[in-house]
Order: structure tokens, then C-alpha cells, then sequence
């Protein structure tokens, strides 16, 4: 090959090469997941968050109060996603009533299995069950009131998909709640600047924000909000940055959301 082809040659190999080190490696990831950006933050295991008994948080009136914030009333139709053992799935359908729904979540088989049979045992008609997938709540659009992410969004490994999928279940009106604690997320919690940054990423407006000793944390709800942006489109926040001054960071997200 002579010196002139070898130069001609260069760039483009240059190129290739520098398109091959571009490449992120999403092996690690869903399929589903791949054309979302990947979350820079740690993830909770799922299952392991040890919250307290029922009877603890009733007697603090957790549920009660987060119902009452959320302004749930008869014949309404929410879901509760990662509703694991059922406490807010069972105090949901008493609060909606023979009139409403509610639609309890899980990914897994297990624990959906047994959530079944609580629903049975207490005879709870206006319950019904869905298994669900780490990426998407599979629920069907323009369905719900309300829904509830309790202790749970900590452990969501891709937020960026799973909230683009979760965003036109929402009927016109609807909102998103989440409970969680103000803590990393590899210990359970949340802090609420990334939790505020996360979701305005996929077209969330915070409208409530609120910290409260029955919640033993924080309360925040979200209403979409413009148009729901392309995947690719989607800014992914970055984990140092998004929790640099959580604590001082609540009204200020919430000022700027209203």
C-alpha cells in the first residue's frame, strides 16, 4: 500500500474506532431497557427494605395519612405498585370503596401469589392482581387516579423506562405518589432532589411535597406535565449532583413545580 492510500485509510479507521469506544456496554441490562439512558445510582435489593409492621404503621396512621394528602375518595381507581405484602392494597380498596378499583403490582411471582390469597381471604372484590416486569408496571392507559409508589422506587433499577411506561396510565387529572426516606439509594431510600430530577426527566411536575412523622419520611406527588419526551431525549441525572443539598433543595423544587 502506498503512503498516500495508507493516509486515505487513517481517518476512517480512526473513526470506527472511535465509534466502537462510544458504544456503552448495556449487556448488564434489559433489552427493554437499552434505548433509555442508564440510571447513574446505586439500586436497593428488592424485597429487603424492612419496613415496619402493619400495626406499627397504622398506629403512627401512616396509610391514613398518606390517603388523605392523596385525596382518595369512593369510587376512585388507583394502583399500588410494588405492593408487596398488601398494606396499602387493603386500606386502598376500603377507602375507594365497592365503587372503585385497585390494581396491586408486584414483580414478583411469589409474593404476587400470596397477595392473591390475602385479596381472597378477605374477600376484597374490588382488588385486582398484576405481575409486572422491573422496566414496566404494565398498566393499561388511561386507567388511574392515582398511583402509589411506597417504598419501593428506591429499588427500581431503570426509573428512566419504568416511569415512561408508568406515565399514560395516568387518566387526565391523575397524579403519582411516592413514599420513601430521605437516604441513599443503595440503603433504601431516596433523596428527594434526585427523586424531584428523576422524574422531571420523563415529564413529571412536582405539585406536593411534604416531610411527616407518620410517614417516618417524605411524601411527594407528580402530575405529567407537556409532552412525554422520546427515549433518547431523556437527560439521565447524575447521582453526586442530584443529592448535593437534598435537604434544602424541597421547597425550591416544589416552588418551581407550581
Amino acid at each position: 500500500m502506498t503512503l498516500r492510500g495508507a493516509l486515505f485509510l487513517l481517518p476512517a479507521v480512526l473513526l470506527a474506532a472511535a465509534g466502537c469506544e462510544r458504544q456503552p456496554d448495556d449487556s448488564d441490562r434489559p433489552e427493554t431497557s437499552r434505548e433509555f439512558p442508564r440510571a447513574h445510582r446505586p439500586v436497593s435489593e428488592t424485597g429487603r427494605s424492612n419496613v415496619s409492621s402493619e400495626r406499627i404503621r397504622d398506629d403512627r396512621r401512616e396509610a391514613t395519612t398518606v390517603m388523605d394528602i392523596a385525596q382518595i375518595k369512593p369510587g376512585m381507581t388507583v394502583a399500588d405498585i410494588g405492593a408487596g405484602e398488601g398494606y396499602y392494597t387493603i386500606r386502598l380498596a376500603s377507602r375507594v370503596g365497592r365503587g372503585g378499583r385497585v390494581l396491586a403490582q408486584d414483580i414478583n411471582q411469589e409474593t404476587v401469589r400470596k397477595l392473591g390469597d390475602r385479596v381472597e381471604r378477605e374477600r376484597l372484590d374490588n382488588v385486582s392482581i398484576k405481575l409486572g416486569e422491573p422496566d414496566d408496571p404494565k398498566l393499561p392507559a388511561n386507567s388511574f387516579d392515582r398511583i402509589f409508589l411506597v417504598h419501593m422506587y428506591h429499588e427500581v433499577s431503570e426509573p428512566y423506562a419504568f416511569l415512561w411506561r408508568l406515565r399514560p396510565a395516568l387518566r387526565k387529572g391523575g397524579k403519582v405518589i411516592v413514599v420513601d426516606v430521605d437516604r441513599p439509594t443503595d440503603q433504601h431510600g431516596i433523596s428527594p432532589r434526585l427523586l424531584f430530577c428523576e422524574f422531571a426527566q420523563v415529564g413529571f411536575r412536582l405539585v406536593e411535597f411534604g416531610r411527616k412523622p407518620e410517614l417516618a419520611g417524605y411524601y411527594a406527588q407528580f402530575e405529567a406535565s407537556g409532552e412525554r419526551p422520546a427515549p433518547r431525549d431523556i437527560v439521565p441525572c447524575r447521582h453526586s449532583e442530584a443529592t448535593e443539598g437534598s435537604a434544602t433543595a424541597d421547597s425550591s423544587a416544589l416552588d418551581k413545580g407550581r
